[in-house]
């Protein structure tokens, strides 16, 4: 991809830690993901850090979707193949539409990193009322990868041949 002569757009993003064992004091993939969107030139108006609960997944997902105020959600964490992991459970349901190339190429770029534990991730994307969606695993790594390598060049509207800036909701 490559990135024009426009305008770059400073969106408004949301990021949520999935962990039974991180808080604020040691989330070190939130940590990371909030640094690089406001390094990128992006806002943080809102994050959490909750236990692998399905329900409370959807609840803080579902406030953020039907904020005025929000564009984009990062999730990391409860994305592995575990019967503890509920994050895809918790989005599908709440998707519009799902983005199913976010997850293939995600586990194509892990591959390159962990072999063929990458088919344990369940990396997923979706839109829910024009608010992107993006879940990837809690590490820092997997963060660091889905940020550098997919998230920050579709959350440019530079970006060609395309982007999802024109999909989000106007603030």
């Amino acid at each position: 991809m490559s990135k024009s002569g426009g305008e770059f757009i400073a969106l408004n993003l949301a990021v949520l830690t999935i962990s039974d064992k991180r808080d604020a004091s040691n989330d070190t993939s939130g940590d990371y993901l909030r640094e690089a969107a406001t390094e990128a030139g992006h806002q943080v108006v809102d994050h959490a850090v909750i236990g692998d609960n399905r329900y409370r997944i959807r609840a803080i997902v579902s406030r953020w979707i039907a904020s005025e105020d929000v564009q984009v959600v990062i999730i990391n964490g409860g994305t592995g193949f575990n019967s503890q992991n509920s994050t895809p459970e918790a989005l599908l349901p709440l998707f519009d539409r799902e983005i199913q190339g976010f997850g293939e190429l995600f586990r194509m770029f892990s591959y390159e990193d962990i072999g063929s534990a990458s088919l344990q991730s369940r990396a997923v994307a979706g839109m829910a009322n024009q608010t992107l969606i993006f879940a990837v695993p809690g590490s820092t790594s997997a963060c660091q990868s889905a940020w550098e390598r997919i998230i920050n060049e579709q959350l440019d509207a530079r970006t060609r041949p395309c982007n999802f800036v024109k999909h989000l909701k106007k603030l």
